[in-house]
């Protein structure tokens, strides 16, 4: 199986078993709809109005709706506004003038996604730590020992690749977590990169969080020891 990279959304994107330009082209167009980075983003240009209604695009609209639910459902760990106040009715966002949306939390996974539904058979999709496979693939994990994927996706996040780049919400700043990375399984890459954030944020509080609604999860420390959740431990081989 022919194996391709190429860059992406500020990370390495390698697939297999797909057209490379086909994949390209999803990621391109979640990147250039949501990017921070580049002024002409829709994003971008959301947030430098100073309207507190906005009419955005059906893409906008659906992602910004599905990063609501997610804040909802991780109770607010992951939230595209960090706790200030969104409302979305259809098309049309309010908002208080100023207030910033960071889409990050949910677009990469959707990308990877995405692009997995692209794929002619079996293969993988991966971008800076998320996962989607068709058919089984083998992944080295954070810290050493490595675990096979079978269906859906794997996502780890924390600090090793881009520093403390996860904002704790609750506090209003970088997170302070002692896991230096974690590593959760899911139905789809999307459920696996949000669970593993909020995993990460929730601290030592996390593996247990994630048992709690059934979702596997290792965590290696900054101290380098690996926890693997009860769940991680009955569904998969932690190594």
């Amino acid at each position: 199986m022919t194996v391709h990279r190429f860059h992406a959304m500020g990370c390495e994107v390698v697939l297999a078993g797909g057209d490379p330009d086909e994949v390209a082209a999803v990621f391109e167009r979640w990147e250039g709809a949501f990017s921070l980075f580049r002024p002409g983003s829709e994003l971008s240009r959301v947030n430098a109005s100073r309207s507190s209604v906005l009419v955005v695009s059906p893409l906008f609209a659906e992602t910004l709706d599905l990063a609501l639910d997610v804040a909802a459902e991780t109770e607010g760990l992951v939230d595209p506004a960090l706790g200030a106040e969104v409302r979305l009715v259809g098309p049309v966002l309010s908002r208080s003038p100023g207030v910033p949306l960071d889409l990050n939390g949910v677009v990469k996974a959707l990308a990877v996604d995405e692009a997995a539904t692209t794929l002619s058979g079996l293969g993988f999709v991966s971008a800076g730590g998320d996962l989607a496979v068709r058919g089984p693939v083998d992944v080295g994990l954070p810290g050493g020992g490595a675990v096979q994927v079978v269906e859906g996706g794997l996502a780890t996040s924390g600090t090793a690749t881009r520093g403390r780049h996860l904002v704790d919400p609750r506090a209003g700043r970088s997170s302070d977590s002692p896991w230096e990375q974690v590593t959760v399984s899911g139905a789809t890459c999307l459920a696996a990169d949000v669970a593993a954030k909020a995993a990460f944020l929730l601290g030592v509080d996390g593996p247990d969080w994630l048992d709690g609604r059934g979702i596997a999860g290792r965590f290696l420390g900054l101290d380098g020891r690996i926890v693997c959740n009860v769940t991680w431990q009955a569904s998969l081989v932690c190594i």
